[in-house]
């Protein structure tokens, strides 16, 4: 009886659905371990109930609305690569899951798309102020960065760094909500492991999936305009730079780190990353860029469990 009352009617859920799907929430709910990491890395312990609260809204709200202002600024090039067939839902593909694109596929008005971001952001903005002043700016930053991202599209490639940047204003924004004065070293070390891993492990096999929409209408990406091998090459070098960070970072975080975890910190990168990568290069082909995003996407996720392993590890074993 509980489940049947909490149950949506079904044109309620589908509608629903569409709006999940416009802000790619099982992706997004995978990000939102990113700033959780960012966190615990910066302060070395758990920060307060309210903190973890107020930040897990805040966070579930800025991906949400991120990514839908990703779709309202591309809905018109987006239009035409879905008139032409493009977008598959179909394929073994993490930002498939849920319809791709229901912006573009007119499933979801724009104007009610533009509704759902605004109304995101407030919550977004309204949680960020709470937890500290700086993380608003940092998320208006991303916002303003993501609609930047989004206009070069037919510009340069090098638009893939300021997709880069986008992607650390979560974590970046979540160590100020639990350190107003974070150390710099760690900080720097931080942004740069988010920043080459989105690059090499999310923008370019993202953008190499969707290579022959691009072509066709001429987007400045990162594998069409350096070609296949030197972006393989690429974004394998982006990764290998990732994987020393990672130890870099959790040299500068407070919390120690012994032999064995550090094992699984190099276990992780080559098994979501650096594998994957390798085998894009050699290969070429467009569902080895597929798997590759879909297994590095997972990559804040493992580090965050083997993050709280550690944690609770300390909690009961301090001296170790």
């Amino acid at each position: 009886m509980i489940r049947s009352f909490l149950q949506l009617p079904p044109t309620i859920q589908h509608k629903l659905n569409l709006f999940w799907a416009l802000s790619r929430t099982p992706h997004g709910l995978i990000d939102m371990t990113t700033p959780a990491l960012a966190a615990l890395l910066c302060l070395g312990h758990f920060p307060s109930l309210s903190v973890i609260l107020i930040g897990i809204i805040t966070a579930f709200a800025g991906y949400t609305a991120v990514y839908a202002v990703n779709d309202l600024t591309d809905y018109h090039s987006d239009r035409k690569k879905a008139a032409a067939g493009g977008f598959d839902d179909s394929e073994d593909y993490l930002d498939g899951v849920m319809i791709r694109h229901p912006l573009a596929k007119g499933a979801l008005s724009y104007s009610a798309g533009l509704a759902w971001a605004v109304g995101w952001s407030l919550v977004a903005m309204t949680g960020a102020y709470i937890l500290n002043p700086v993380c608003l700016w940092i998320f208006l930053a991303g916002c303003i960065l993501e609609i930047i991202y989004c206009l070069l599209g037919n510009v340069s490639p090098l638009r893939a760094l300021v997709n880069g940047a986008v992607k650390t204003c979560g974590p970046l924004a979540a160590i100020y909500a639990v350190n107003p004065n974070p150390p710099l070293v760690f900080l720097a070390f931080l942004f740069l492991w988010i920043f080459f891993w989105e690059i090499g492990g999310q923008n370019i096999p993202a953008d190499w999936t969707d290579i022959e929409e691009d072509r066709r209408f001429n987007a400045k990406t990162i594998p069409t305009s350096l070609g296949l091998q030197r972006a393989g090459l690429l974004s394998l070098g982006c990764l290998v730079i990732a994987t020393l960070l990672a130890l870099a970072v959790f040299w500068a975080s407070p919390l120690t780190f012994g032999p064995v975890y550090l094992a699984a910190t190099l276990g992780i990168n080559v098994y979501l990353l650096l594998l994957p990568a390798l085998k894009l290069a050699e290969s070429r082909e467009r569902e080895m860029a597929m798997a590759l995003f879909n297994r590095a996407s997972y990559f804040p996720l493992a580090f965050f469990i083997l993050v709280l392993v550690r944690m609770v590890h300390l909690a009961f074993f301090p001296a170790t």
